[in-house]
């Protein structure tokens, strides 16, 4: 057969999802990045999930030092990278170990032969599974010897044995791109800018690259390519986006929509650091950043930042959490505006730091000394991570108070198309600085704790602004005219005011997507379990079962309409990755609510598979409780007693942007 006959040999499918898993430090992150920028730029919808070791460069062969990239791209909307690969890229025997498992039968198997020698086998602790013909009968397995058709290619280019072995992971990439019908012309362009100090070396990769492509072309063991249409994504300029690089535009767009300078005060932590590196870039943007010795000199320099009229920002991760809680107290008691970015990871302490959790959301909401609330915002997608930052920013400056936004580790690295908005479309910040006196009596007097009627915020008044000079500290302030008092009448009032301003903050009701309104449970999920939990809720609804779904981005204060939806509901399922933090907020809001939790703690995203299975089950106890003696025939009786309205509009996930 020849080269022509293949390539009319085109299998059309409407998505693919395509992992590579190698050593850490081979380039498996580059080819994954460089594979999606293929799919983006064929217009594919996608959605991506990076996964490596916390080591800089662990042990070559070992399990615990495999890295992987999960890409899924589709002619349609898309909200997961995937539960489960149809294609399967292992770099060695360990890859192989680490991953295979998840794919399933008949999926497509690409297995470099040329590491599964005797001393990686013994590493990986495996028996060659290519001896036996278990991976043949239950795959489309493709054995191909990447290593020497690689070094073969490289043979006269005077690079390193090292370079040339990392030089396979562009192989495997040339032979994807081959695969899905891809040009590779971007990839070659990329490399050839990311080795320009080094042209030797940016050739080099190009021609493994062009190895793996020409050896897709020519070989007869691949029955032809793939081709993914499409995608019809609504009209707009597109560009790959992550969550940490889409919260740092947020943050730099909220500077501009309030005319403050932002100012990062920040100590470098996996998986946060990327917001630091990316803000660093853009001082032309009014942009200061500040790397600290630590969380706790990060954030105070922040704090000091908005006190002196910038928007303070500080960036962090679990650990570092623990370490500004007695700042964050200090901003509250200050009430000034902050805004703490807490890019969760697994824990406890170093836990596991390139692995994703919500398990700080306890620690957001309670995790200060003294009654010190403060609003707390998770965004749901990569996309959101930019709408979220501005929307934390917003309420921060507008309340004069910290904010903690909530993203994770699969936020932070994952990336999914993001329609760039127009910055007109966008409302402006107003932080209504203070310019005159205030005292209520008509002195020429300064009061810094006399408060605004909507908003409970206190004036902002910049340093250096005649006659408006004022302490501030720790000790607690006395209301209105913010001297240091030890009333303890005052000390209640100061309390019950900061707490009502919290619990006043303007926010949207949660709208349910309950298209008939008549489902009996509810599946209520927050945070990175978005996408998951939507794709779930699609499949259950396609097996003709009714479920509602709500997802939450404001947890404090929560949104006033939630407590009555959640009393509306015979049952509420709570999904969240950590031991049931929301589930248990939301029992001691609505005490009669049958609220269920269903958690995962394995460092690593829910998949819809699971939580499908898990809606199901409940669907199917739900039913079986009606048929027995005493049981209630339907949700849409219990919710005569408690009447909501239920939105007949589908909650539409398109890049981080909500319409409802």
């Amino acid at each position: 057969m020849s080269a022509n006959d293949l390539d009319a040999l085109v299998v059309s499918e409407d998505s693919v999802v395509i992992r590579i898993a190698g050593d850490s430090g081979d380039g498996i992150q580059l080819a994954g990045e460089r594979l999606t920028a293929e799919a983006a730029l064929a217009g594919n919808d996608y959605s991506t999930l990076p996964s490596f070791p916390a080591e800089i460069r662990a042990p070559a062969g070992v399990p615990w030092g495999i890295s992987s990239f999960q890409l899924q791209f589709a002619d349609h909307d898309l909200s997961t990278a995937g539960d489960r690969p149809d294609v399967l890229v292992a770099m060695g025997p360990a890859a192989l170990k680490q991953n295979l498992a998840d794919l399933p039968d008949g999926g497509i198997l690409i297995v470099n032969t040329d590491e599964f020698t005797r001393r990686n086998l013994a590493k990986a602790g495996m028996e060659d599974p290519l001896a036996q013909e278990t991976l043949s009968r239950q795959f489309q397995l493709h054995t191909v010897p990447m290593g020497s058709l690689t070094r073969e290619a490289l043979r006269k280019s005077g690079r390193s044995n090292s370079e040339v072995q990392r030089a396979k992971t562009m192989f495997a990439l040339g032979l994807l791109t081959w695969m899905y019908g891809h040009s590779g012309d971007l990839t070659r362009r990329h490399l050839q800018r990311r080795f320009e100090a080094d042209q030797a070396l940016a050739k080099a990769n190009i021609l493994a690259f062009d190895t793996g492509y020409a050896y897709g072309e020519t070989t007869e063991s691949f029955a032809g390519r793939h081709s993914v249409a499409s995608a019809r994504l609504p009209a707009g300029r597109y560009r790959q986006m992550n969550g940490n690089t889409a919260l740092a535009l947020g943050l730099i767009t909220a500077g501009h929509l309030s005319g403050l300078p932002v100012f990062l005060g920040s100590y470098p932590i996996t998986p946060a650091s990327d917001i630091l590196h990316e803000l660093a870039k853009r001082e032309a943007f009014g942009v200061s950043t500040f790397q600290a010795e630590d969380e706790i000199a990060g954030i105070g320099a922040a704090l000091g930042a908005s006190f002196g009229g910038a928007l303070g920002v500080t960036t962090t991760s679990g650990p570092g959490m623990a370490l500004t809680a007695e700042m964050i107290g200090l901003a509250v008691s200050l009430e000034l505006p902050l805004v703490i970015v807490d890019v969760q990871r697994g824990g406890p302490s170093t836990g596991l730091p390139t692995r994703t959790e919500q398990s700080d959301l306890f620690h957001a909401l309670y995790g200060r000394s003294g009654e010190a609330p403060v609003p707390v915002l998770a965004a749901r997608t990569p996309g959101d991570c930019f709408d979220s930052a501005i929307d934390a920013a917003r309420i921060a400056i507008t309340y004069r108070t910290p904010v903690v936004l909530l993203s994770d580790g699969g936020l932070a690295i994952g990336s999914e198309p993001w329609c760039v908005p127009r910055l007109s479309d966008l409302q402006p910040i107003d932080p209504a600085f203070t310019s005159r006196h205030n005292a209520p009596d008509g002195t020429e007097a300064f009061w810094p704790y006399l408060r605004d009627a909507t908003t409970g915020a206190r004036p902002w008044a910049v340093p250096g602004t005649p006659g408006l000079e004022h302490r501030i500290g720790g000790l607690e302030k006395a209301d209105g005219h913010g001297g240091v008092s030890y009333d303890p009448e005052n000390h209640q009032r100061m309390v019950r005011l900061r707490a009502a301003k919290i619990a006043g903050v303007d926010i949207p009701e949660i709208v349910i997507d309950d298209p008939n309104g008549n489902a009996d449970l509810l599946v209520l999920a927050w945070g990175s379990t978005y996408g998951a939990v939507a794709e779930a809720r699609s499949r259950v609804r396609q097996q003709g079962h009714e479920v509602a779904y709500a997802h939450l981005r404001h947890l404090n204060p929560l949104p006033q309409n939630l407590a009555a939806i959640l009393d509306s509901y015979p049952t509420v399922l709570v999904l969240e990755l950590n031991s049931g933090h929301l589930a248990s907020v939301l029992r001691s809001l609505s005490p009669r609510a049958d609220i269920i939790s269903h958690t995962q703690i394995t460092g690593l995203p829910f998949r819809a598979e699971d939580i499908a299975a898990t809606i199901l089950s409940k669907l199917d106890r739900q039913q079986q409780s009606q048929r027995a003696p005493g049981g209630t025939d339907s949700g849409a009786q219990h919710r005569i007693a408690t009447p909501i309205v239920a939105s007949a509009t589908k909650l539409r996930h398109h890049k981080g942007v909500e319409s409802s």
